[in-house]
Parts: structure tokens; sequence; C-alpha cells
């Protein structure tokens, strides 16, 4: 097998499209088809279904999909090994973030580092932290950055920072001009959650538990598959809920959305630098381990 036609196949499998999946790679529709084709000639059966819509894996293409982010994967440590022997920091790192880390935080270190480091390209995936802990462990990721603790023993995770979460509200709320809130007037109030796989969720569980309380008492009318739609709903007048201050900083210092404590909570929110124990990370991955841990603080 080719590890240029199984890179091909891959793009097929996660784009879901031929013509896709070409203009992911600099290939035309036809060149890709004809890698695919050779590929499934080379090992004996047929890989992809082409339906009218989409492109989608036979159970072998499955098979083989998730053997081919391994190989791939692989190949990416040998010539970051090979490059670190030589002097230089090169070659590709897939790292993954949840919603707020994947935001405000990594673009801005992933900037850094590549000023740094030209010869380096990284990919950045976002997700929620159950996502990003699930590529981890399929080996799709080298590195993560998530909102919460999970207890996967086949994880390690660092602390890399913290944050101050806030009951956030728009500026037109009855609560905007004050400082902090008692609990106990927060559950009759319309309120917005995010996901359930959410780092964000996970932490305002955990907070809640801690003083004997759940937030299956609040008064939940809507649930979000992302900060930024929480937030458009909160400016939109939907409801409140909370999430990490960094996410409305521009909001609130516009004056658009208010950030209040609530009484008795301490609702600081951790983010951990992700990885798999088993797996020895690459040279680049150590490279951008210390780069995380320099620039970002505690």
């Amino acid at each position: 097998m080719d590890l240029w036609q199984l890179k091909v196949f891959c793009k097929v499998v996660e784009l879901k499209s031929f013509s896709k999946a070409g203009a992911a790679v600099y290939l035309s529709q036809p060149t890709v088809s004809s890698h695919i084709k050779d590929l499934e000639e080379s090992i004996g059966c047929q890989l992809i279904d082409r339906l009218p819509k989409k492109a989608v894996p036979t159970k072998a293409g499955e098979l083989l999909y998730e053997y081919s982010k391994k190989l791939l994967s692989l190949r990416d440590e040998a010539e970051t090994a090979l490059a670190e022997f030589q002097g230089v920091v090169k070659g590709h790192l897939a790292v993954g973030g949840s919603t707020i880390p994947g935001v405000y935080i990594l673009p801005h270190i992933v900037a850094k580092f590549t000023r740094k480091y030209p010869a380096v390209r990284i990919s950045v995936a976002l997700g929620d932290t159950d996502t990003v802990i699930e590529k981890l462990l399929s080996g799709e990721l080298e590195l993560g950055v998530v909102g919460a603790q999970t207890e996967d023993n086949r994880i390690n995770q660092d602390l890399l920072f913290q944050d101050e979460m806030r009951l956030i509200v728009p500026a037109s709320h009855k609560w905007a001009k004050m400082k902090s809130i008692a609990l106990d007037v927060l559950q009759k109030e319309p309120f917005i959650i995010r996901e359930s796989g959410s780092g964000t969720l996970k932490s305002i569980q955990r907070i809640f538990e801690q003083k004997g309380r759940s937030i299956r008492k609040l008064n939940v009318t809507a649930e979000m598959g992302s900060t930024e739609a929480v937030r458009q709903a909160i400016k939109a007048e939907a409801g409140v809920s909370i999430f990490s201050t960094l996410a409305v900083k521009e909001d609130v210092s516009s004056g658009q959305l208010k950030a209040i404590k609530i009484r008795g909570l301490d609702l600081t929110q951790r983010f951990y630098i992700t990885r798999l124990k088993k797996r020895t990370p690459s040279p680049l991955c150590r490279s951008f381990f210390d780069f995380l841990k320099e620039n970002v603080a505690p």
C-alpha cells in the first residue's frame, strides 16, 4: 500500500466526497478516483461505496481507515524524529482543542510556534472534550487541550491554565447591574446549557455537585452545541448561562453582555494538556508541549 494513496483515501472517508478530498490534497476528482481504484485493486476489495450524494466507506474501508490513520501518524513521527536528529524542528502535528482553548488559546500559540519553527505545520481539530479524547484514543490526534478531567486511565493530563467562569446575561437583563447573585434565584431563570460532551458543562456539574446541588434543578430551556451559539442566544435574550469569561471578553468590554459572580460558588474552570499514556510523543509533540507550558499562564 502506498502512503499517499492512504492519505487520499482518508480524505475521501473524512469528507465523504471525491471532489472535496481532491480539493483538500490539490488533486482533480478523476485523479482521486484513480488512486482509490488502484488501492482497491491492490487490496482486492471495495473500500468506498459511491452513493448519489456522498461517498461512504464499506466495512473493509472502515477497517482500513483506522489503520491508515495510525500509519500516517507514524510516518509523521518518523519525519519529525529524523528532522530533530538533524537539529531541525519540522513536520506535521495534529492537535485538538475543546471550545475555549481551541478558539481562544491554541490559535495564538500555534501562530507563535510556527513563526519560531517555519518548517512546522500544525492542524487543529475543534470539538467538545469527549470528542477530542476520542480522537486521541483513535490515534487521530497526538495532543489535545480540553476543559475537563477524564477518568479514562489511558489518558494523561497536565494542568495548563485556569479561567473564571461567570453567569453571563444580556445588558438588558434585570441582573445586569448586579455584581453577584445567589444560586437559589438562578433556578427559575431560563438557562442555556452546552451539549453533554462539553468540558464547560462537566465543570458546572462538578461545581454544583460539590455544593450538593444539581443542574437538573435549573430551568433549562435550550441546549447548544458551541459556546458561540450560547453567546448569540444570550444576546438574543433567550436565556442566561455560565461559561468562561474568555469567550465574552469583547462583549463584556463593549457592554453588550454582563458577567456576574454567583455567591458561594467557586467557578474556576481548569484546562488540561491531554495525551495518550502509552503513546510515545514525537519530538515535535514534545517541543509543542514545552512551548505550551512556557507560553500559557497556569
